[in-house]
């Protein structure tokens, strides 16, 4: 089995008015906390799609040194979600059997869950999702066997649309970790992350 990893960083971060996944939170740059969850994980490789403020990330990133970490440019980010994880699933090796998909928004997904939902397509299944009681969660994992539908994705409908399609075959793991849920729009979202994120 060949696992890998996507980090999404392309996004404007209107909301937060910019700037977002360099902000300072806990002493370093937001983006560094999903990064590092992904380099937690047993996988081959981890990718990092940039795209606006592409330069100030890369640099943000660059302590962290792991021969693993790579990092692509969506030019075409301003587009929708769909750009830069279509980016991201170009940079995998031919190889790849399986990627989870993180936010680099979304400092709180706790350790190993990027191994229990990559476990669960080593099992077979086409997709896995962590479940929470309070709706939709991350990160999402998928097998080669869907790469080719997510390359048909456009704009921002992101990954739904792929995940609805697969019905019961869909893997779900039961999860009350807020981490999974808790993004980072504005500004004030960074103060209250603090007090539950470990």
């Amino acid at each position: 089995m060949s696992r890998h990893a996507i980090v999404l960083a392309a996004g404007a971060g209107r909301r937060f008015g910019g700037g977002k996944l360099v902000a300072p939170w806990r002493g370093e740059p937001l983006i560094r906390r999903p990064v590092r969850t992904a380099l937690a994980a047993r996988v081959a490789d981890v990718v990092v799609v940039l795209g606006s403020g592409r330069e100030a990330v890369a640099t943000a990133l660059q302590p962290l040194a792991d021969a693993r970490l790579r990092v692509v440019v969506a030019d075409d980010w301003s587009t929708g979600m769909a750009a830069s994880l279509q980016a991201g699933l170009r940079a995998l090796p031919e190889s790849a059997t399986s990627v989870c998909i993180l936010l680099g928004d979304m400092p709180g997904v706790p350790a190993g869950l990027v191994d229990a939902l990559l476990d669960r397509i080593d099992a077979g299944a086409p997709a896995a999702r962590p479940v929470h009681p309070d709706g939709p969660a991350h990160p999402v994992a998928f097998a080669r066997s869907t790469f080719a539908q997510l390359m048909t994705l456009k704009g921002d409908a992101g990954a739904r649309s792929v995940l609805q399609r697969l019905g019961g075959d869909l893997a779900l793991v039961p999860i009350d970790d807020p981490g999974v849920v808790f993004d980072i729009d504005r500004p004030d979202d960074l103060d209250a992350a603090v007090s539950w994120v470990g």
